[in-house]
């Protein structure tokens, strides 16, 4: 194997172009969401997701009603997603504590509940609506 030149990509990726690009970031994406079924909390809101995705096009009046809906439920599973990546990379940089690591942990934690306390407001208020 040839010795690499400063000239060669740290990421092949990077090197990629059209529908091949698509091919490895779609595989690339599709190994984040099994690392993400790993995590509990992700999970419960992907099977959630399974019920509350369809019923939403029942709740929903419109087509925009039913896209909140179910919008709702897919950033709550975004924002999990990505506050696991956060835990994760930090994880890596070191086990120790540091006051740094745990604020962008707990922030990671506060973008999870927001996006799940408007999740369930969302719901809420498509509940009452329907049955008032």
């Amino acid at each position: 194997m040839p010795a690499p030149d400063n000239l060669s990509p740290v990421n092949p990726q990077k090197e990629r172009r059209g529908i091949i690009r698509v091919w490895h970031a779609t595989g690339y994406s599709m190994a984040g969401l099994r690392a993400g079924w790993t995590e509990i909390a992700f999970r419960q809101e992907a099977i959630a997701a399974l019920v509350l995705l369809p019923v939403s096009f029942w709740l929903g009046n419109n087509w925009i009603e039913t896209a909140v809906l179910g919008g709702s439920v897919v950033a709550l599973m975004v924002v999990e997603l990505l506050n696991t990546a956060i835990e994760t990379a930090i994880d890596r940089i070191g086990p120790e504590w540091h006051d740094l690591s745990k604020r962008a942990k707990d922030m990671g934690s506060a973008a999870v509940l927001l996006s799940l306390l408007f999740c369930l407001c969302v719901w809420g208020a498509a509940i009452y609506q329907r049955l008032a």
